[in-house]
């Protein structure tokens, strides 16, 4: 799509010859109206709305940088082009003020004009991809923040969160969770007719509808469990006032999404006084929805406790996604996810919760790593509607392998011999630094220009051994070197090699050597 120009010129010649002899369409550009003046230009400007505006400084009535100013502050996005016949600073100068991005003397030949709009236009398309960029990159903070919300919600659900936990937890993501009294409702989305099929969007549209509904109320929070159940957390603070809200809100609920080929099933958990027990109402609400529903409820056991619910160990998927091998997954799989996963198949609601948190570890690895986890997990953003086709252990395992293989694939594409100098520059440094009872693995990641976890992951990998052991392993050498060759007492040579705790550098000590410090001097003489 061309860029428009508009061009003012009181002269009707210089504005004709202008006009008719710059090849604007060759450059990428439109020719979109003119004026004699500031005052004829400017609603003409604000209804044509031009990229670019061409303009001389001297003129009638309203001179080109009263109009520069005026436009500047109204339409900030325009690129204007001042020419002039007057060779005066003071114009240069108030024209720079104005931020006008060309400012050209007369006289001006079409060449001057073509080169010009060249640049005027790679300015342009810059700017729009920078733009393009920001607002992409806005989008997936967005999307980011409302995935933490949602995690955040149905871990708060599912009682996974103390008190103190929650409310830190809430004030990061701007949730005002704190009140006196909460109360669970869970919505569920079942087909009126028992043989008819699913109907997803009208599932959409239900969370959509629910959404506007509650968006702009403080006191509520929406989750989505799976595409057939949503959840809402009220809160109050009285019995009566919540009590009414909630009343109120499923009224308008139903009234907004009556008709369609599904009907709601709509039930509520009792009112509880603390955060930590607001998973009790959502459970007696999930209760009360499957003793309401016609069909089969999507949680089978009536007696859910948040503490028993089966999760990830989220060490361990840190820990295979840093050193495991492709080999290595049926392994992990049977220990770390096949009995939650059999679990899942019966529960949509664990079956959600599982790869939400495989999904968030394995994010947050690859964001460390410097990589997107789109590119990588080429349908990430597609996980919902995956999920709700998963139904057997073998199609979780197949799904937590194509997470995890993209996940170690993009890994060893990074860790080649790009690192060798990367490694040398770090172990230089610890060895200039080992001494300092500060240096952390932070510090040294900084000095790479890598983010902690991406250094961490390289340096294990490279060395063979974690951070922390190599620079235990330098420290105690020294401690060696110390106990044979000096008569410090070993709290001074404690000190002296990076620890401010005598008797945990004993532990270290011990644990690397099978002596104590004391010990390890004796033997040696």
């Amino acid at each position: 799509m061309p860029y428009k120009v508009f061009f003012v010129e009181d002269e009707i010649v210089t504005r004709e010859g202008i006009r008719d002899n710059v090849d604007w369409q060759r450059h990428g550009f439109e020719f979109c109206g003119e004026a004699s003046d500031g005052e004829m230009a400017l609603p003409l400007i604000q209804s044509l709305r031009p990229d670019v505006l061409i303009t001389d400084i001297k003129m009638p009535f309203m001179d080109g940088l009263q109009l520069c100013k005026i436009i500047r502050e109204r339409m900030s996005w325009v690129k204007i082009i001042i020419f002039s016949g007057h060779d005066e600073f003071d114009y240069a100068q108030k024209a720079i003020k104005l931020g006008v991005t060309e400012y050209l003397l007369k006289p001006i030949t079409v060449q001057d004009f073509h080169n010009v709009l060249q640049r005027i236009a790679v300015q342009i398309d810059t700017e729009r991809r920078e733009q393009e960029s920001v607002r992409k990159l806005q989008a997936q903070v967005q999307e980011y923040q409302t995935t933490l919300k949602e995690k955040f919600l149905l871990k708060l659900v599912l009682g996974e969160l103390p008190s103190t936990e929650a409310i830190e937890q809430s004030q990061a993501l701007n949730i005002d969770l704190v009140a006196r009294f909460y109360q669970v409702t869970v919505i569920r989305i079942e087909r009126a007719e028992a043989l008819a099929s699913f109907n997803y969007p009208e599932c959409h549209q239900v969370r959509q509808t629910t959404e506007s509904l509650v968006e702009h109320n403080p006191d509520v929070f929406l989750l989505e469990k799976d595409p057939e159940e949503l959840v809402l957390i009220l809160k109050g603070n009285t019995p009566e006032f919540l009590l009414e809200e909630n009343e109120l809100l499923l009224k308008r609920i139903e009234q907004a999404i009556h008709g369609g080929n599904s009907k709601l099933v709509i039930a509520s958990g009792t009112l509880k006084k603390r955060i930590a027990d607001i998973y009790q109402s959502f459970i007696e609400a999930m209760v009360n929805v499957k003793n309401t529903a016609t069909q089969p409820a999507t949680v089978t056991d009536a007696r859910i406790d948040g503490i028993e619910l089966l999760k990830i160990d989220q060490s361990a998927v840190e820990h295979y996604l840093m050193f495991g091998a492709r080999e290595d997954f049926a392994r992990f799989f049977d220990t770390y996810i096949r009995r939650i996963g059999e679990t899942a198949c019966r529960s949509s609601m664990l079956k959600n919760y599982i790869f939400i948190d495989l999904m968030v570890a394995v994010a947050k690895f690859v964001n460390g790593l410097g990589g997107n986890i789109d590119q990588v997990i080429p349908n990430f953003s597609a996980i919902g509607s995956v999920l709700a086709n998963i139904r057997t252990i073998e199609q979780i395992r197949f799904q937590v392998q194509e997470i995890l293989m993209g996940a170690l694939a993009f890994r060893d594409s990074q860790t080649t011999n790009q690192y060798a100098g990367m490694i040398q520059r770090a172990k230089e440094y610890i060895a200039q630094h080992f001494l300092d009872p500060e240096l952390s693995l932070n510090q040294v990641a900084n000095q790479v220009n890598l983010s902690p976890s991406h250094f961490s992951a390289v340096f294990s990998q490279e060395c063979g051994t974690t951070f922390k052991e190599y620079v235990t392993e330098i420290r105690i050498r020294k401690a060696k070197e110390l106990l044979r060759t000096t008569a410090h007492r070993s709290s001074e040579i404690s000190y002296k090699i990076g620890y401010n705790d005598p008797h945990y550098f004993s532990h270290v000590f011990r644990k690397a050597t099978g002596l104590s410090p004391r010990e390890f001097r004796l033997q040696a003489q």
